[in-house]
């Protein structure tokens, strides 16, 4: 065997560089994805407010979803994860429909006794 040689635990080291720099790279673009939907004009309506906060979740959802497939060690985790991280946004994205549907529903009736005060 070679005298330079890098033992298995250099190797994994040099790995770890690249991979550092592509999780800043991650975060840094999910972090700026929620400034600019945060950021973004709601019309002033509560629908329009409610329409950013579950942007907002799910974005954030989806960034943890990518940190944990990350983490993953073998196919079965990937598939755990992935499997886990569907049926909570399917879960997530009723209830946002349900009380999305609920507040589009009761705007006019909002806007009308505000205008009416």
């Amino acid at each position: 065997m070679a005298k330079n040689a890098k033992p298995l635990e250099a190797l994994n080291a040099d790995a770890k560089h690249p991979m550092a720099a592509a999780y800043w790279a991650m975060d840094y673009y999910f972090d700026n994805l929620r400034k600019i939907v945060s950021s973004a004009p709601s019309g002033g309506t509560n629908f329009g407010e409610k329409l950013k906060g579950y942007a907002e979740e799910n974005i954030a959802a989806t960034h943890e979803f990518i940190k944990q497939l990350t983490r993953a060690r073998d196919f079965e985790a990937v598939l755990r994860i992935q499997k886990e991280f569907v049926r909570s946004q399917f879960e997530a994205f009723g209830e946002q429909a349900k009380t999305l549907g609920e507040t589009y529903a009761k705007s006019p009736f909002d806007a009308r006794d505000k205008s009416s005060s």
